[in-house]
């Protein structure tokens, strides 16, 4: 017994040698790293003590030791407030078809890209492509109300010009084309953006895969579904999961940009909840518990949906 102790000693030490031998060999890397640290630390995990108002009643003008502890009341308000599921329908289905085609539309437009035998027509497209992602909602939401618009606006001209319709439709106050006007907004801006990461995989399958389905006899359609697809499954499974552990928090600067008064019942998401029946009116507590439900729901489906994937298609991030 006193050897298998001595042993395991032994082994400890030999191991806290060699770690600080390894941190020593790579003290520029540690040295490097340490800023990111800091980063992470000071926005990422120091604000998580504010999450403490959720279970308070609080007031600015009092510290934290004299604040009043309501527990869980901030949460029940939340739950029994009707606009909350309204709030989270609106979320979910904006969320849903967002990542339907928006991850349809980069893959399709990566593969096709990727069969261009002009480089100079390829990278053209592509620059095109990923430029609006450096353009501000700001912007493309003016850019968007303008082509919208039912004065002289583009589509509804192109629209009367095929005789599709008889007069201009304001697109932008009909409640229920907001959803799909924010979702093709978000893809026309990301698209290209999200589009190279899939030709970057794209690039890394073997071409040798490529000749051999050709002396095989593979058309072009062939090769795409059997060796291209495949071959950036990888890629495709891990933003998926990512995707799905952000599906209710998709922001709101979109759906406050181009929303207003008309369609407000479709276009309340629960960041915009968070930030007007929160901050707005100075219910900190109330808007802490939002924040906080958002994030809880965001592990739960990342961990739930890496779950899924490792264990249907052996693919995760962790």
């Amino acid at each position: 017994m006193k050897a298998v102790t001595t042993s395991v000693q032994q082994q400890t030490r030999k191991k806290e040698r060699n770690f600080w031998k390894t941190a020593i060999r790579n003290k520029y890397l540690y040295m490097m790293s340490l800023p990111f640290i800091i980063w992470v630390f000071v926005f990422s995990y120091y604000p998580l003590w504010g999450w403490t108002m959720a279970f308070q009643k609080y007031k600015p003008a009092k510290s934290f030791w004299e604040q009043d502890w309501v527990g869980f009341d901030q949460f029940k308000m939340l739950f029994q407030d009707d606009t909350f599921y309204l709030v989270m329908r609106n979320t979910l289905a904006m969320s849903f078809m967002g990542i339907i085609a928006g991850f349809a539309v980069p893959i399709i437009f990566a593969v096709l890209l990727n069969e261009v035998r002009s480089m100079a027509f390829k990278r053209f497209a592509q620059t095109v492509s990923y430029l609006p992602h450096f353009v501000s909602w700001v912007v493309v939401a003016g850019i968007v109300s303008k082509m919208l618009s039912a004065d002289h606006g583009t589509v509804n001209e192109i629209l009367m010009w095929f005789g599709l319709i008889d007069q201009p439709i304001q697109f932008l106050a009909k409640p229920h084309y907001f959803w799909g006007i924010v979702t093709i907004s978000d893809v026309w801006k990301e698209m290209g953006w999200n589009t190279i990461i899939y030709l970057a995989a794209i690039a890394g399958i073997s071409q040798e895969m490529y000749e051999a389905a050709k002396v095989d006899g593979a058309n072009r359609i062939r090769q795409i579904w059997h060796i291209t697809l495949p071959g950036i499954r990888s890629t495709i499974v891990i933003l998926l999961i990512m995707s799905i552990g952000h599906l209710i928090q998709i922001g709101f600067e979109k759906q406050f940009l181009l929303g207003n008064n008309l369609v407000r019942d479709y276009s309340q998401v629960l960041d915009l909840y968070a930030l007007e029946y929160g901050l707005q009116m100075s219910r900190y507590s109330f808007g802490t518990a939002v924040n906080i439900f958002n994030s809880v729901v965001s592990i739960i489906l990342l961990f739930a949906a890496n779950g899924l994937f490792k264990k249907i298609t052996k693919e995760s991030i962790m």
